[in-house]
């Protein structure tokens, strides 16, 4: 059964998961992010330049075949796509992304806004309705240190 943390109160969502993708990257996972268009385009760019000696070599899933086999960390509207690994899955959109459950660990990302928090708590609900086990990072309680 996937493995399903969430990460709360993050302070700023896109700098947080930068850091994440860096670890990941790292530690050798293999990830999906998926989250709105322009959520995707935001972090592309933040990507480019959050640390230029630790770059993290990442992708559109609309790119080739031979570029996502090589590529770590792929930017994905929908992890849906038959052609993506199955490692690790991060969402940082307000839905719930489709076929998550074919991933071993999903993570999801929560701002301290108002809007983050309703939308986390509607998907928590879900996954826990579906006898998932949930895992809670709450870094409020653990310092604001990074991923």
């Amino acid at each position: 059964m996937t493995e399903i943390a969430f990460h709360f109160n993050v302070p700023d969502k896109l700098a947080y998961s930068c850091r994440l993708l860096r670890k990941a990257y790292l530690s050798g996972a293999r990830v999906v992010v998926t989250a709105e268009p322009a959520v995707l385009a935001e972090l592309d760019q933040l990507m480019w330049s959050f640390s230029p000696a630790e770059f993290v070599p990442h992708c559109r899933a609309d790119a080739s075949q031979n570029t996502l086999a090589a590529t770590p960390v792929v930017l994905a509207e929908s992890p849906d796509a038959s052609s993506l690994h199955h490692g690790v899955l991060v969402n940082l959109g307000q839905g719930i992304p489709a076929e998550f459950e074919r991933f071993e660990r999903f993570i999801e990302i929560v701002a301290r806004t108002d809007d983050d928090r309703v939308a986390a708590r509607s998907r928590w609900k879900h996954y826990t309705d579906r006898g998932y086990a949930m895992k809670r990072h709450d870094l409020a309680t653990a310092g604001e240190g990074g991923a």
